[in-house]
């Protein structure tokens, strides 16, 4: 079995790289790593599967380069509890960092069911 901070990694990872293809639906790369049910709350904020879909779209138009570096993470069965950053360099070139605390379930299978996350945008050049 995989470290959680490389499973956490991975998942983020792979996720992104699949979600930014124009050549797919949106609906289908979410329904790959997410439950039908899910529930996503980032700082108070709500997302269910439909809003993870409408999501994907301006991540395509804007994201260009994306980095998740994972600093811990605990697993115990299906949850995590996980810290890391996220970096990104969007289309007219602005650079993105954003510090992330996340607590989630997992599926055996590795899908996301349910996630809480506190964010923090970090000043650029972090």
């Amino acid at each position: 079995m995989e470290p959680p901070e490389q499973f956490i990694a991975d998942f983020f990872s792979s996720f992104t790289e699949q979600a930014l293809r124009n050549d797919e639906d949106p609906g289908h790369v979410v329904d790959r790593y997410f439950t039908a049910d899910i529930v996503q709350v980032s700082d108070g904020v709500r997302l269910d599967r439909d809003k993870l879909v409408a999501h994907i779209r301006p991540l395509r138009k804007n994201l260009v380069a994306y980095r998740f570096d994972v600093h811990e993470a605990l697993m115990d069965g299906g949850r995590v509890a996980a810290r890391l950053t996220v970096h990104g360099r969007m289309r007219k070139g602005r650079e993105i960092a954003t510090e992330v605390h996340l607590f989630g379930e997992f599926t055996p299978e590795g899908r996301m069911r349910l996630s809480h996350q506190l964010t923090r945008t970090l000043p650029e050049g972090r």
